[in-house]
């Protein structure tokens, strides 16, 4: 069953010692499927994606996804203390980047809120740190 919800959704990047952040808060869909937490989002002009749909799938906390379809076309397999070789696409192309997951924390069901933190990297060469703040709000 799909619920609809408001997310706000802070994405953190670090590159050489330099932060930069996104806010977003937008409407969403929320589904439990299989021991999944799936929210789904169409993307704006914020997150430098519009016209792409962003879908968050994890678990109780050891693994997850983010699949974006429409303009930009990528998936990211996150699973804590593993690395994964995952395709990327932009708007201007698409790359192949190893994304290594520190820590991913599910607690939807007690606070609302997901936190995933993990490293990118391109060619085997550091890009940079992220982390994904998100908070789920009924509406």
């Amino acid at each position: 069953m799909n619920t609809d919800i408001t997310i706000s959704l802070t994405s953190i990047q670090w590159q050489d010692d330099e932060k930069s952040e996104t806010e977003l808060l937008t409407k969403a869909k929320l589904t439990h499927e299989n021991g999944w937490d799936i929210i789904s989002y169409e993307d704006t002009s914020a997150t430098g994606f519009e016209g792409s749909v962003t879908t968050i799938k994890i678990d109780c906390g050891k693994s997850a996804s983010i699949i974006r379809e429409g303009t930009a076309n990528s998936v990211l397999s996150l699973e804590t203390g593993r690395k994964h070789y995952c395709q990327y696409g932009t708007p201007y192309g698409s790359l192949q980047i190893g994304v290594f997951t520190h820590q991913i924390k599910n607690s939807i069901e007690k606070d609302g809120r997901i936190y995933l933190k993990y490293t990118i990297d391109v060619n085997s060469s550091y890009l940079s740190d992220n982390e994904i703040i998100m908070t789920v709000q009924n509406t």
